[in-house]
């Protein structure tokens, strides 16, 4: 056991250290003799209630600095799976257009109905359904126009994504999604049920055959996003003609303060957001589809007023329509 002693003004917590037990009065190991040749036996040894302190001290410095780095490395690591995984959909998404003279996948995930016909998007409506309540995985199932060239459900999704969102990547919307103001030649989809991307000098808007990426080249043309949940509008919107953010397509934050996304040449990049102004814009979580997803606070599109926010915007409008749409372009 150990006691406690007072010493001036210093409290001493000693350990009571034992001896062996004497043989005999005569034997040995009498305890005077112990005492006479090992007096250290009989002299406790202590920690001062200041040197405990410090050794705490120390142990709390090394674990502030090991438990932050560990993080680091854990999130780098889902970073690295998520490239990965959109790489791979870039792929696929290459070799579809290979397999089909040059056409695009509709980037709308989940398809959508034109002209009375249902246009497959590259993700299917199985992908769409809570985590709880998918149906079997078998192939009648519709898991969209990409699935013959992965068939790995788990390629679809981050493994940071949000809980219970079976897909959490979309098709930037110039990539043959959604019409956007100013992007598109009306009436030009004939059986292809979609409108050609409008032409300005060398450069094709809004992407519907792998032949429009000119200028600038397929290495600076996005493709995949990582949002982090299930698409809200089928495809991550990104305005042309204003220098706004969507309200239902906010700047993803993913793997620290940016996010990861793909070019059309099959590279992948991670972005690291610049502006404070991107990483504080207020968000809120909306239920959809018996799940929840996020959008700018108050459901209105937001305008930068900084310089690094304006960058980031303008950065991912650059990637995403090859060219800013507005005049009063500031380059980043």
């Amino acid at each position: 056991m150990a006691g406690e002693i007072a010493e001036g003004n210093t409290l001493l917590i000693r350990p009571v250290v034992c001896a062996p037990p004497p043989a005999g009065p005569s034997g040995p190991f009498r305890s005077d003799t112990i005492s006479r040749r090992f007096p250290s036996v009989r002299q406790c040894q202590a920690f001062t209630l200041i040197e405990l302190l410090v050794v705490i001290a120390i142990i709390a410095t090394l674990m502030a600095i090991i438990v932050p780095s560990l993080r680091s490395a854990k999130e780098q690591a889902y970073r690295v799976v998520c490239m990965n995984n959109i790489r791979q959909l870039t792929l696929a998404w290459v070799a579809y257009a290979d397999r089909n003279d040059g056409r695009l996948v509709s980037g709308r995930a989940f398809g959508t109905l034109v002209k009375r016909y249902t246009l497959k998007g590259w993700v299917g409506h199985d992908f769409s359904a809570p985590g709880g309540s998918r149906p079997a995985w078998i192939p009648e199932n519709d898991k969209g126009a990409l699935w013959p060239y992965l068939r790995d459900v788990k390629v679809y999704r981050c493994p940071r994504g949000r809980t219970g969102h079976l897909v959490t990547y979309a098709t930037v919307i110039a990539a043959n999604g959604n019409n956007v103001e100013g992007t598109f030649v009306p009436d030009t989809g004939g059986w292809e049920l979609t409108e050609s991307g409008k032409r300005i000098r060398r450069t094709v808007l809004k992407l519907t055959r792998f032949t429009d990426i000119t200028s600038p080249g397929a290495a600076r043309r996005a493709v995949f996003i990582d949002k982090g949940d299930t698409p809200t509008s089928s495809d991550f919107y990104v305005h042309y003609l204003y220098p706004k953010w969507k309200y239902f397509s906010p700047p993803p934050i993913r793997h620290g303060d940016g996010t990861t996304l793909s070019m059309a040449d099959g590279h992948t990049e991670y972005w690291k957001w610049k502006g404070r102004e991107t990483l504080n814009l207020p968000r809120e979580l909306v239920p959809m589809r018996s799940l929840f997803s996020e959008l700018l606070e108050g459901w209105k599109d937001y305008q930068p007023k900084t310089s690094d926010g304006l960058y980031d915007l303008q950065r991912l409008q650059k990637a995403t329509w090859g060219r800013l749409g507005y005049s009063t372009e500031q380059s980043p």
